[in-house]
């Protein structure tokens, strides 16, 4: 007799995998207010599954160090665009001249975070915000991913 039920769950149990993971992807559109507007990125809302470096300074749980400008813009961006669409499950929705915009999809859930990038070329800057589009935390992985394309400027 559990011979017979093993199938049936097994197939209920994938089956259920995959319609959460589509009602995950239903449930997390993008979001309304993505870009810079007057040198601003939208600010991190109080949850702590989102990093900016334009968030205050002394909110260790949002903020993260902006990059010196030490190239010109048009360097800077092709070596942004190059790291973040070698990075695994990340597709590039926006690039123009200073800024970009990417989506970076988990593993798993295919929960999905937006990557910005605002190439501050007055300022000489480059400024990072990385936020998950659902939940309250992130296990600190937006944080991680900003570090790692800060990496490769250094």
């Amino acid at each position: 007799m559990t011979k017979k039920l093993i199938a049936p769950l097994l197939i209920l149990l994938v089956a259920g995998f995959f319609a959460a993971r589509w009602l995950v992807q239903r449930l997390s559109p993008q979001p309304e207010r993505l870009g810079v507007v007057d040198g601003r990125f939208t600010p991190c809302p109080d949850s702590p599954n989102c990093v900016s470096t334009q968030a205050d300074p002394g909110d260790a749980v949002h903020y993260v160090a902006p990059l010196p400008l030490g190239m010109s813009v048009a360097e800077a961006k092709v070596r942004l665009a190059n790291t973040i669409a070698d990075m695994p499950r990340t597709t590039i929705i926006t690039n123009t001249p200073d800024y970009l915009h990417a989506e970076a999809r988990s593993a798993i859930w295919r929960f999905v975070d937006d990557v910005e990038v605002f190439v501050d070329e007055e300022a000489r800057q480059i400024h990072f915000r990385s936020a998950s589009r659902l939940g309250y935390g992130d296990g600190d992985v937006n944080r991680r991913r900003v570090e790692a394309i800060q990496a490769t400027f250094e």
